[in-house]
């Protein structure tokens, strides 16, 4: 290998972030040609993970790298969200079992390939949605790289979202009564906003039954909730106030601290 080929290779080592992705695109972007990636997995420096994506041969795939990567060198808005999100706040309810999950949400992009491959420290579940006008999101740092994490208020609406397919209302209940701290602010910008009823009106009797006080400061005349009644539960029990039919055993229960 010459010397300036050694060099260049050094550098994109020094550039990548550990246990993540090279993407071709940024790859080309950075001097990197196409011919020289494909001497460089020949070589045995870099391997394909999926077309366009590459990792450094060796590595150990990070889940949160791996996204991280994806924001940084293509410019995206890949979202850690709903559960996971929630877990990198401190609000957590489920037991993990097996692999470790990662949830992100993917708005206003199709999802990439390659985050369904499973080489992944995590198992990504990657999701489309656009219920969110008005998105709110935070930079965490996880693991060495930063991560475009979704607020508390909005990753629980994303569980709400994903319920009772991915997770359970009881469950969701019992990550409710943890989120004493949600900004009543964030929250009402959310429920005026947000295009899906279901979310909206599960949220609203989930934070009452729980008692918030940050509930009592929000504005409840300005959050539409509609007309329509909305089954989410077969054999349920119907709440008149938010026109919603909910587990007989969210009704039941009962917070004894």
């Amino acid at each position: 290998m010459s010397i300036d080929h050694a060099n260049k290779i050094d550098l994109l080592l020094r550039m990548g972030t550990k246990n993540g992705l090279y993407f071709s695109e940024w790859l080309k972007r950075n001097g990197y040609s196409d011919q020289l990636i494909s001497k460089y997995r020949q070589s045995g420096w870099l391997t394909a993970l999926t077309k366009g994506v590459m990792y450094r041969t060796g590595d150990k795939l990070s889940a949160y790298a791996a996204v991280s990567c994806y924001n940084s060198q293509l410019n995206r808005q890949l979202r850690v969200s709903a559960h996971s999100a929630l877990e990198l706040f401190g609000f957590n309810h489920y037991v993990p079992m097996g692999k470790p999950v990662l949830m992100v949400a993917c708005s206003g992009t199709s999802i990439p390939k390659w985050m369904i491959a499973d080489y992944f420290d995590k198992t990504i579940k990657p999701f489309e949605t656009n219920i969110f006008t008005t998105i709110q999101t935070a930079s965490v740092q996880v693991e060495g790289v930063n991560l475009l994490v979704s607020s508390p208020e909005q990753a629980f609406m994303e569980c709400l979202l994903l319920a009772p397919g991915r997770y359970s209302y009881m469950d969701l209940y019992y990550i409710m009564e943890q989120l004493t701290s949600l900004r009543a602010d964030v929250v009402q910008t959310l429920l005026e906003t947000i295009k899906n009823l279901r979310v909206k009106r599960m949220f609203l009797y989930m934070a009452e039954k729980a008692g918030h006080y940050w509930f009592e400061i929000l504005d409840i005349k300005k959050i539409d909730i509609g007309t329509s009644k909305l089954q989410l539960v077969e054999n349920g029990t119907y709440i008149g106030k938010y026109r919603i039919t909910v587990p007989k055993e969210l009704i039941d229960y009962e917070c004894f601290i």
